[in-house]
């Protein structure tokens, strides 16, 4: 039987503190963590293995402090989608997904790079910056990206955010018709994630 390999890679990128490492840590281990803890550059894998042909969902999650500009301007290069973060409690952060964007555009030299905008920190509503109104017209409208607002501390929209960076990128497309149809039908149980730890069940929360 031929092998079938393909790779997509996803990128966070976003000021610091927005929660791109929290988004990350929710969606693979359902997990939240009250501590910030600046991240440096951290690469996670996910693994789909099916009759032999190995699909590799890879997700980098970048610092928001950008020291190294060329490391920062390479992942742009060889990525396939880009999640851009903002806090919505911090309207400086979305000015920096505004800068982010423009970013992207120029390395990637394409006006359609597949972008989803997300808005994290939903929890935090009352203390809102960012209208949803203003970020959802810009970002649909004149962006054409896709926009969702998330809470990674209460687990909200999370999982969404992966399900459209994964359209985005076409994934069925670059494998085979007979793939395809065990792509869509996938059980649970097939997914690998490297060194994933046990899941741990989240504490409720409320969004006021």
């Amino acid at each position: 039987m031929r092998k079938e390999n393909t790779v997509v890679r996803l990128v966070f990128l976003g000021a610091a503190g927005v929660g791109k490492t929290a988004l990350i840590q929710r969606f693979l281990q359902d997990s939240f963590n009250h501590k910030y803890k600046r991240t440096v550059e951290e690469l996670h894998s996910i693994e789909y293995d099916i009759d032999g042909a190995k699909i590799r969902i890879e997700i980098m999650d970048t610092s928001g402090s950008y020291s190294f500009p060329a490391m920062k301007k390479l992942c742009i290069r060889n990525s396939d989608a880009f999640a851009l973060v903002y806090s919505i409690d911090n309207s400086e952060s979305f000015e920096e997904v505004q800068r982010l964007r423009e970013e992207i555009l120029d390395i990637k030299d394409n006006a359609f790079a597949p972008i989803t905008v997300v808005g994290n920190k939903l929890d935090l509503l009352t203390k809102r910056e960012v209208p949803i109104k203003d970020s959802m017209c810009t970002v649909e409208t004149y962006w054409n990206a896709s926009f969702l607002e998330t809470s990674a501390k209460c687990g909200v929209n999370v999982t969404e955010v992966f399900r459209e960076l994964l359209q985005q990128v076409n994934l069925l497309s670059r494998v085979s018709p007979a793939l395809q149809r065990r792509i869509q039908t996938i059980p649970k149980d097939s997914v690998r994630e490297s060194k994933k730890p046990p899941m741990k069940k989240a504490n409720s929360c409320s969004i006021s």
